[in-house]
């Protein structure tokens, strides 16, 4: 009886689902007060009065009338902008999206049991793999815990997306392909895919109802391997996925009328579970330096990565590894989370497989043999060229800061993820002389299906800190209250962001509807002031925290003279990633990086001489 008990109060993963508040549209007269608030920074007086007279002239006329129009569609959907976010933000875009929207990041492992060292990637990806299974059985039998900001739970759909989805390319839109089922609603796919040298193979994780185990995972990885190894190289069709969305659309379309078994074939990697792959190459890297992980994760062998899969497993031949996921069917929290669950695993286990040694008479991985002709060859061969060309102009600098962490910054009562956003406002104000557009990442999961909201970091009050920090005529004192002014208007724009009072996404609602009811696009978005302060996704600075567990990530620059800049925060240190683009004369992340640290610095001691 305790047992059963104990059983049906066991919360499930996604329970609570039905019962989140619907995302709710904020005031447009609020919105329209914080949009004016966000432009100053980048504006003269002449150029913020004009805005300011464009703003009053909308929301007393057609941007009155676009609101009333959002409340009436937000009556009907309990959440108003999840099919236009897909759309606009990842399905419509028609850039390459493995390097310009994917996100990647190195596992930890190498901090602790798995140093990099060769002749250890099959074993290694033995025990990662089976770490990985074991927690798409806890997703399917809905064992992964709720998550929750206090008592209050969050949303967890985009948990659902992690296995068994991929996205299609179509000619004008892409569309999100799931077959994940909890085990309450039936069926579910049960197999992994595994690319190596321009080959595809698939095979089962279960065998007579159970996982099989890491010594039948390495015997699998072990047959993939040798015969890659002895057998001249594959076509390599996954580089097709590193392509623009409308040229792979077409050039899917053309090797599906080839033959009707590639359809099949293509199917199987699009319903696997997870993508693996086997890459060649043995990136440097040191709990202190990051930056060749990275750019190999992100610019790799385009033969092994299926782009369009929510999630990559990258192995590489030093026994280090990493992942590639498409962004368009969840936000990167979901591969923290299971990221730090195999990286828990890993530390638990000591890097090793305790269990049993036998190995079952599993049937052998399956190659996927695709019937190609010269066309195809040829699409493959500009799709790498193209790939390696875009890859090569990315610069990555991913370095942690030891000198403190959260430790110190919590004894000064400074947020650490602000402190962070404002030496980044300072770090690039001394770099660039001006002052950087800014998003940073807030989510909004409070509500049903909810995902992010724009924070915009470089505020007013972040500006007058940082032309104090640059005028040797600003007093310590002054200095630091200016500091702390931008330290409470930040955390109170993350507060409002996270409770559905963020006005990004409320602007682009307003927009879209202007668009679906044929309207001229408002004078709003056509103000140079919009996209001078990253309307439009023309952000400068593109930032995320990962997090305060030790998983990092990096995702490419929004804009060509702008950065990429993911960071995650421990006790002890902040790491950070960031990336430019090497064509661009005018922006490095080597230089912004430095900049950053020095920043830190400043505003420790900022802190420390003011309280003399």
């Amino acid at each position: 009886m305790e047992n059963q008990l104990a059983k049906s109060i066991e919360e499930r993963t996604f329970q609570y689902q039905d019962s989140l508040p619907p995302l709710p549209v904020p005031s447009l007269e609020e919105s329209l007060k914080k949009y004016l608030e966000s432009v100053k920074p980048f504006a003269n007086e002449e150029e913020y009065k004009k805005t300011e007279e464009i703003v009053q002239k909308f929301q007393n006329g057609v941007g009155e009338k676009l609101h009333q129009k959002l409340l009436e569609r937000a009556k009907g959907k309990r959440n108003w902008l999840e099919e236009w976010w897909l759309n606009v933000a990842y399905l419509d875009v028609r850039v390459p999206s493995q390097l310009n929207v994917n996100f990647v990041g190195p596992s930890p492992h190498f901090e602790h049991y798995w140093p990099a060292r060769e002749g250890t990637q099959l074993e290694r990806g033995s025990v990662i793999l089976w770490h990985n299974l074991n927690y798409w059985q806890l997703l399917r039998s809905e064992k992964l815990p709720v998550h929750k900001s206090g008592n209050t739970p969050l949303d967890m759909n985009q948990f659902r997306m992690l296995f068994s989805t991929c996205k299609i390319p179509g000619v004008a839109r892409d569309s999100i392909m799931n077959y994940f089922r909890t085990e309450s609603e039936g069926h579910c796919p049960t197999h992994i895919a595994v690319l190596c040298r321009g080959r595809a193979f698939v095979f089962d994780v279960l065998h007579e109802g159970s996982l099989i185990t890491p010594p039948e995972l390495l015997r699998q990885l072990t047959y993939i391997h040798k015969k890659c190894c002895s057998e001249p190289a594959g076509p390599g069709i996954a580089a097709l996925t590193s392509e623009e969305r409308t040229r792979w659309a077409k050039a899917r379309e053309y090797l599906i009328g080839l033959d009707p078994k590639n359809l099949t074939l293509l199917e199987k990697i699009q319903t696997s579970l997870f993508v693996y792959s086997i890459e060649d190459t043995s990136p440097h890297v040191t709990p202190e330096d990051f930056s060749q992980v990275f750019e190999m994760l992100l610019a790799g062998d385009p033969a092994v990565r299926w782009g369009d899969k929510s999630y990559n497993l990258i192995s590489f031949a030093n026994g280090v590894f990493g992942c590639c996921c498409d962004h368009a069917p969840y936000d990167a929290m979901v591969m923290v989370n299971i990221a730090h669950y195999v990286d828990e695993r890993v530390l638990e286990t000591e890097g090793r497989w305790k269990g049993s040694e036998k190995v079952r008479e599993i049937p052998l991985p399956e190659e996927l043999a695709f019937t190609v002709d010269e066309k195809i060859l040829s699409d493959i061969y500009q799709a790498k060229a193209q790939h390696l060309k875009g890859a090569s102009d990315l610069q990555i600098t991913a370095r942690a800061f030891t000198a403190f962490g959260k430790k110190l910054t919590k004894k000064e009562a400074l947020h650490p993820d602000t402190f962070i956003q404002l030496a980044l406002q300072l770090a690039y104000y001394r770099l660039h002389g001006r002052p950087g557009c800014c998003y940073e990442t807030a989510m909004t999961r409070y509500f049903y299906h909810g995902r992010t909201e724009t924070v915009r970091s470089c505020t007013v009050e972040a500006v007058r800190w940082c032309q104090s920090m640059q005028d040797p005529s600003t007093s310590l004192l002054e200095r630091q209250q200016k500091m702390l002014q931008a330290f409470a208007k930040h955390n109170k724009m993350m507060k409002d962001c996270s409770n559905g009072k963020g006005f990004d996404r409320h602007l682009l609602g307003l927009l879209l509807v202007a668009k679906e009811e044929g309207l001229p696009v408002p004078e709003l978005f056509e103000d140079p002031l919009f996209s001078r302060s990253g309307g439009g996704g023309n952000f400068v600075l593109s930032t995320s925290l990962v997090g305060y567990l030790r998983i990092q990530g990096v995702v490419v620059p929004m804009v060509h003279d702008g950065y990429g800049f993911f960071y995650h925060i421990r006790d002890d240190r902040f790491v950070m990633a960031c990336s430019a683009w090497r064509s661009c004369p005018e922006t490095d992340s080597e230089k912004l990086v430095q900049m950053i640290f020095h920043a830190f610095h400043d505003m420790i001691q900022l802190m420390n001489t003011a309280h003399l």
